[in-house]
C-alpha cells in the first residue's frame, strides 16, 4: 500500500524569498533520498502558466473579479493534474503559493468579498488543503528593495501601490493553522537564506518526522 504524499505550501508577500526558499528546500530534500515534485502557483499546466502570463503582464490590466477566476482556474488545473496525482503516489509536493494567496491578495488586497473567495477557492481546490504552510513574513518596503537591488523587472502585482501590499502582508501575518492536520508555521523573512532554509527544514521535520526527521532518509 502507497504511503500518504504530503503537501507542503511556501506563502509570503512580493520578495520574501519564496522561489528561492523552494529551490533550496527541494535540494535538501533530494539530498534526504526524496524527490519531491516542485510547482508554482498560477502555473504548472499549459493552462496555468498562459493565466500567469494574462495575470502578471504589466502592459494588461486585469479586473478584480477576472483576476480571481484566472487563479482559480490555473489552480483547479494544477490541483486536477499534477498535485492529487503526486499525492496520490505517495510523493511530496512542494508549491510556492497556493490558496493563502488567493485569501490574501484578493480578500485583503483588491477587496472582494471574503464569503466569494473562499467558497471559490474551494471549488477550485477540491477541498484539498496543505498538510504544512510555511508563510514567509516581511514588510513590504524590504521585499519592494530586494526587488530593485536585485534588478527584477516588476509584474503587475509588484507595480500595486504600498498600501495594497502592506494590506496583504498584514493578512498573511494573521494566518493561523485550522487544525494540527493543517499546519501553518511563520518564518522570519530577514533571515539569511541558508538560515531561511534551516528554519523551514526544522518546520518540516515537527510536522512530519517520518519524512523529513533522523533516519527518515528513503
Amino acid at each position: 500500500m502507497t504511503e500518504p504524499g504530503f503537501f507542503v505550501v511556501l506563502e509570503g508577500p512580493e520578495g520574501a524569498g519564496k522561489s528561492t526558499l523552494a529551490t533550496a528546500l527541494a535540494a535538501r530534500m533530494r539530498d534526504h533520498g526524496l524527490e519531491p515534485v516542485l510547482v508554482r502557483e498560477p502555473g504548472g499546466t499549459r493552462a496555468g502558466e498562459l493565466a500567469r502570463q494574462a495575470l502578471l503582464d504589466p502592459d494588461h490590466p486585469v479586473g478584480p473579479v477576472a483576476e480571481l477566476f484566472f487563479y482559480l482556474a490555473a489552480r483547479a488545473e494544477l490541483v486536477g493534474q499534477v498535485i492529487r496525482p503526486a499525492l496520490a503516489a505517495g510523493q511530496v509536493v512542494l508549491s510556492d503559493r497556493f490558496s493563502l494567496s488567493t485569501e490574501a491578495y484578493q480578500i485583503a488586497g483588491r477587496g472582494l468579498d471574503r464569503d466569494l473567495v473562499q467558497v471559490a477557492n474551494t471549488a477550485a481546490t477540491g477541498g484539498l488543503r496543505p498538510d504544512l504552510t510555511l508563510v514567509i513574513d516581511l514588510a513590504p518596503e524590504i521585499g519592494r528593495a530586494r526587488q530593485v537591488q536585485a534588478g527584477k523587472r516588476l509584474d503587475r502585482l509588484d507595480q500595486e501601490s504600498l498600501d495594497f501590499h502592506r494590506k496583504v502582508a498584514t493578512y498573511y501575518l494573521a494566518a493561523r493553522g485550522g487544525d494540527v492536520q493543517h499546519l501553518v508555521q511563520h518564518l522570519d523573512g530577514t533571515l539569511s537564506p541558508s538560515q531561511l532554509l534551516d528554519a523551514a527544514w526544522s518546520a518540516l521535520s515537527s510536522a512530519r518526522a517520518a519524512i523529513f526527521g533522523p533516519g527518515s532518509v528513503r
